[in-house]
C-alpha cells in the first residue's frame, strides 16, 4: 500500500503542474496551447436551441488510433478530468457533463477510469425564458483534457464555437444520448465504517450484473484498485469498497458498471445500510471456473474421509462398508441410501446457508457449530452413539452391523455429512467459497457434489464387487472393531465438551455434560441397556434434564477471546487494525480460526505457535492479527466471503511493500510461516 501510495503521490504532483500549465484560459486570444491531434473533438448539438427548454450538447472524442484514451470526470489514481470554460449568452447556464460508463485500465498498480475509442459527453445547456435565439452571439468553449496511451500522457485542449440558431449537428446524437449511463429514479444510501464505503443501491433482483463495478465520483474518497464486493438483499444493491484518503462526502456521486458497457448513474445521501444479502457473481458464472469448482467440491469432499475432523464418523462408516460385503444388490441398495443420506444431508445445509444469506444474516460455512445449543445437540448425540458403539444399547436407525436394512445406511449418511461438513480441506474451501458467489442453482451443485465426494469410498465399494472382495469377510471381529470405535467417537464428545466450555464457560460445559449424560441414561434404559430398572432412571432422567436444562439458560456466558492464548499475542482481527498496520508499513499475518475447527488447531499446534515462528516474525516486525470465527462474526463472515472462502481456516500475508496478499495454503509448516519475511517474491 505504502509503494501504491507513493506512485500515487508523484502522479499527483505531475498532474498538478500540469493543471497549472494548464489553468490559464487562452480564449481570449481564441488560440490553443497544445492542439488536439493526439485526441480530436468536436462540439455538436441536438438541434436549435429553443428559449425556455433544455439544449443538448455534444462533446464527440475521436483519438487518433486505438492506444489513446480519453478519462472520465474522476480519473482515478492518475490522469486528468476535461475542464471547459464556457463563454455564453447572459442569463444562459450550463450543467454537469453527461459521461457514459467509463472503462478500468490498470497501469503498475495504478487503476485508471478511461474511455478507448470514440466517446461523447453530453453537456445540457438552459436557455432562459424570453431568449432571442436568433440574435444571440456564437457560443464558445475552451476544452481541456488528456490523452495518454499506457505509456505517455499529453496535454489537449480546443477552441470551438457553435451558433444556436445554426448549430452544427449530427444524425448520431440519438445514440449518443443512450449511450449515456442513464440516472436512476431512486436516491441511494451510504455510510463509512470499518474501514469501507457501504452503498445500498436501489436496483431491481433481476437486472443483471455480468462484471459489476463501482465508479465513485468523489475524488479519492475510495481506494480505486482495490477489490470490491457486492450482495443483493431484495431489490436492494450492497457495495463495499475500502476507502481512500477522501474526507467524508455530504453527497455521493457515483456510477454502476453492469458489465459490458451497460450501467447507471445515481447519487447516494448519508444513512444507514443493510449488512448480509447474496453475494454478487457473473450473470450464469464462468463455466470453466463452475467446472472447476464443481471438481474441487467433489476432491474435497473425498478428502474429508481422511481429515482428522471427520476421523469420529469412520467408525460408522467402517462398519456399515463391511457390511456391504454380502448380496449384490443389497449393497448397491445400501450404497445408494448412504449417498442419499450423505448428498441430502449437504444440500439441505448448504440451502439453509443461502437463504439465511439471502435474508441478510452474515453466516459462512459450518454456520451451525457457531450456535452453543446446536455444540450442545451434537454434544448429546456424540455421548449416545460412543455408548452405542460401546455396547451398551442399539439405536434404531443408526445401527451398521447388518439386519436392518437401507434406513441404517441412510442415517449413518445423514450423520456422517452433519459431523463432517464443519471441516475445510484442500480443494473444498474454494470450492466453497464459490458457491457463496454463484446463483442459487450452481451454488446447490457444488455442495450436492461436495456430498457425493464424501460419500464416493461407500458408494463405489457398492457397486464395484472388485473392491468389496477386499473387505473382510463379517464374523466376530465387528464386535471388537466396534467398541475400538467407540474410542475416537468418545473423543469427539470430548472435544465438543471443550468447545463449549471455549465458547461459554466452565458451568455451561457441566450444564451440557449432565444433559448428554441424562439423555445417554435414558435411551439405554428405554432400549433394553439397563434392565429392571427403566422407569426409574427414566424419571430421575427427566426431572434432571429439565433441571439442567433451565439452569443452563443463565449458565451461558460468551468467553472473550485472549491475547495470551498465543505466543505471537495477536491483536483481535478487525478491518481498522488490518489497514492501520499496512499503513504503517509493517507486515502483517493473518488467521482466522474456530475453536470446532480441528484442522485450525492441527495448524496452530505444528506451525503457527511455534517458536521458531515467533522469531522469525519478531525479527521482521510482523503485526499478527486473530479472527476468532468460533461465534458468529458478521464483520469476519463478511472479510471471508470477499476473499473467496467460505469458512476457517484462511491464512493471509501481507507484505511490507504495500503488494497484493497472498492467501496462504490451508495446512501450514513452521518453515512456510518463518520463511514468509524473508521471501522477496511475496
Amino acid at each position: 500500500m505504502a509503494q501504491r501510495t507513493a506512485r500515487a503521490g508523484w502522479f499527483a504532483v505531475l498532474l498538478a503542474l500540469l493543471a497549472a500549465l494548464l489553468s490559464g484560459s487562452p480564449l481570449a486570444a481564441q488560440e490553443t496551447r497544445f492542439g488536439s491531434a493526439n485526441m480530436a473533438v468536436e462540439l455538436v448539438a441536438d438541434g436549435p436551441a429553443q428559449a425556455g427548454a433544455e439544449w443538448m450538447l455534444a462533446l464527440r472524442f475521436s483519438p487518433r488510433s486505438e492506444e489513446w484514451h480519453g478519462y472520465w470526470a474522476n480519473p482515478g489514481d492518475a490522469g486528468l478530468g476535461m475542464t471547459l470554460d464556457w463563454t455564453l449568452p447572459q442569463g444562459w447556464e450550463t450543467g454537469e457533463p453527461l459521461y457514459p460508463v467509463p472503462q478500468r485500465l490498470t497501469v503498475a498498480g495504478l487503476m485508471n477510469h478511461v474511455y478507448k475509442g470514440d466517446y461523447t459527453v453530453l453537456v445540457p445547456l438552459r436557455v432562459p425564458e424570453g431568449a432571442d435565439i436568433a440574435a444571440a452571439p456564437p457560443i464558445s468553449l475552451y476544452a481541456q483534457y488528456l490523452a495518454c496511451t499506457d505509456k505517455v500522457c499529453v496535454p489537449q485542449d480546443a477552441v470551438l464555437r457553435i451558433d444556436p440558431a445554426r448549430p452544427a449537428s449530427d444524425a448520431r446524437f440519438g445514440s449518443w444520448r443512450a449511450d449515456i449511463a442513464p440516472l436512476l429514479d431512486s436516491v441511494g444510501q451510504f455510510a463509512l465504517s470499518g474501514g469501507r464505503l457501504r452503498v445500498a443501491i436501489p436496483l431491481p433482483r433481476d437486472v443483471a450484473l455480468s462484471d459489476p463495478h463501482l465508479f465513485v465520483g468523489n475524488l479519492d474518497l475510495v481506494d480505486y484498485a482495490a477489490p470490491q464486493s457486492f450482495a443483493r438483499l431484495g431489490d436492494m444493491l450492497i457495495v463495499e469498497v475500502p476507502l481512500g484518503l477522501g474526507e467524508a462526502p455530504e453527497e455521493l456521486q457515483a456510477i454502476l458498471s453492469f458489465g459490458g458497457g451497460e450501467g447507471i448513474r445515481f447519487t447516494a445521501r448519508a444513512g444507514k445500510v443493510p449488512t448480509g444479502g447474496t453475494p454478487v457473481a457473473a450473470a450464469g458464472g464462468d463455466l470453466p471456473a463452475f467446472w472447476l469448482a464443481l471438481l474441487g467440491a467433489l476432491a474435497g469432499g473425498l478428502l474429508l474421509n481422511i481429515m482428522p475432523c471427520v476421523f469420529p464418523i469412520l467408525s460408522l462408516k467402517a462398519l456399515a462398508l463391511a457390511k456391504a460385503g454380502g448380496e449384490e444388490s443389497a449393497a448397491r441398495r445400501d450404497a445408494l441410501a448412504y449417498t442419499g443420506g450423505v448428498v441430502l444431508a449437504c444440500l439441505a445445509l448448504g440451502g439453509l446457508l443461502l437463504t439465511l444469506r439471502a435474508a441478510g444474516e452474515q453466516v459462512g460455512w459450518a454456520f451451525q457449530l457457531q450456535e452453543p445449543w446446536v455444540v450442545v445437540a451434537l454434544l448429546v448425540l456424540a455421548t449416545a452413539i460412543t455408548a452405542n458403539l460401546a455396547g451398551a444399547f442399539e439405536l434404531p436407525g443408526l445401527v451398521v452391523r447388518g439386519g436392518r436394512g437401507q434406513t441404517s445406511s441412510f442415517a449413518t449418511g445423514l450423520l456422517a455429512a452433519f459431523v463432517a461438513t464443519p471441516c475445510t480441506g484442500p480443494f473444498m474451501a474454494a470450492a466453497m467459497g464459490a458457491a457463496l458467489l454463484l446463483p442459487t442453482a450452481q451454488a446447490l451443485a457444488l455442495f450436492g457434489a461436495l456430498g457425493l465426494g464424501l460419500a464416493l469410498p461407500f458408494l463405489l465399494l457398492g457397486f464395484v464387487p472388485a473392491l468389496r472382495r477386499i473387505l473382510p469377510r463379517p464374523g466376530a471381529w465387528m464386535a471388537t472393531f466396534r467398541k475400538l470405535m467407540a474410542v475416537p467417537m468418545g473423543l469427539t464428545a470430548l472435544a465438543l465438551l471443550w468447545l463449549l466450555w471455549r465458547m461459554g464457560g466452565g458451568a455451561f460445559a457441566i450444564g451440557a455434560a449432565t444433559i448428554a449424560a441424562v439423555v445417554t441414561l435414558l435411551l439405554a434404559a428405554m432400549l433394553g441397556g439397563l434392565r429392571g430398572a427403566g422407569s426409574r432412571w427414566a424419571a430421575a432422567g427427566i426431572a434432571t434434564f429439565l433441571l439442567i436444562g433451565m439452569g443452563m439458560q443463565y449458565g451461558f456466558v460468551p468467553r472473550a477471546e485472549e491475547a495470551s492464548d498465543s505466543i505471537h499475542d495477536p491483536a483481535p482481527f478487525t478491518e481498522q487494525a488490518l489497514a492501520e498496520a499496512r499503513g504503517a508499513g509493517r507486515p502483517v499475518f493473518v488467521w482466522f480460526t474456530a475453536d470446532w475447527c480441528l484442522t485450525c488447531k492441527v495448524n496452530e499446534s505444528a506451525a503457527i505457535e511455534r517458536e521458531a515462528v515467533r522469531t522469525a516474525f519478531a525479527r521482521a516486525g510482523v503485526v499478527t492479527l486473530r479472527g476468532d470465527w468460533t461465534r458468529r462474526d458478521e464483520a469476519i463472515t463478511a472479510f471471508l466471503t470477499r476473499q473467496g472462502a467460505a469458512g476457517v481456516p484462511l491464512y493471509l500475508w501481507y507484505p511490507a511493500d504495500g503488494a497484493e496478499p497472498r492467501q496462504l495454503p490451508q495446512l501450514l509448516t513452521p518453515d512456510l510461516l518463518a520463511g514468509l519475511p524473508g521471501d522477496g517474491t511475496h
